[in-house]
């Protein structure tokens, strides 16, 4: 079972700034093109940080945090991008990168971690040469459930299982998959619902034996 992968999702026009570019440069360019964050990048296009427009307002707010103040042994980061001028001062640093060879759990695995909306795509020298969202990801729920009923069957139930594609009625509504029928006793439910799991754009899987209330309705082919 192959899940999606950040190549196939990723956005490869990607605005990026170098850690010189002046305060006032990038909130244009976040306007111009729409965007809550650019990367910085060094000379060697590198990923070294990232600015969002978090980081830009801390200039309007002046960065003092509530309650009380620091230990006075320096600035606090807060502190010292409200005083920043350029790329440098203001990106968060180090950026978090994902490979274009990641799954799309892998992704949505180090967003989550990291509490980030987007990741920055690497080539194996470390270059910038994507962006991916946390939508862009969530595009993996809008595949048909036709899509998704079709790679059940061959996926999981021919090549996983070994089992003939009749074997197990398949229906799925919205992401939502029913699997009904007798399976042989060599293959366990939890594993045909775990593979059918990891099928991109399912919601929810069910088992039902057959004999159970809608099992032997006819299989829905998806929209």
């Amino acid at each position: 079972m192959k899940h999606q992968r950040v190549s196939d999702l990723m956005s490869d026009a990607v605005v990026r700034v170098q850690p010189g570019t002046p305060f006032k440069e990038i909130a244009h360019l976040l306007q111009e093109y729409d965007i809550t964050a650019v990367p910085v990048v060094d000379g060697e296009d590198r990923p070294v940080g990232v600015v969002s427009e978090a980081d830009l307002l801390q200039k309007m707010w002046g960065g003092e945090p509530d309650g009380p103040a620091g230990d006075g042994e320096g600035p606090r980061p807060a502190d010292a991008k409200a005083s920043a001028t350029d790329a440098a001062g203001l990106m968060t640093s180090p950026a978090v990168c994902a490979r274009e060879d990641w799954s799309v759990v892998d992704a949505a695995r180090v967003m989550a971690r990291h509490g980030i909306k987007r990741l920055l795509v690497v080539d194996e020298a470390g270059r910038l040469i994507g962006v991916v969202s946390r939508g862009d990801l969530l595009r993996v729920f809008l595949r048909t459930d036709r899509a998704i009923r079709t790679e059940i069957l061959e996926e999981a139930l021919v090549n996983s299982l070994g089992l003939a594609p009749s074997s197990v009625q398949v229906d799925v509504t919205h992401g939502h998959v029913v699997l009904s029928g007798r399976l042989p006793q060599e293959v366990s439910v939890s594993v045909l619902e775990e593979l059918c799991r990891r099928v991109d754009g399912v919601v929810a899987v069910e088992f039902r034996a057959a004999g159970e209330a809608g099992a032997e309705g006819p299989a829905a082919v998806g929209r």
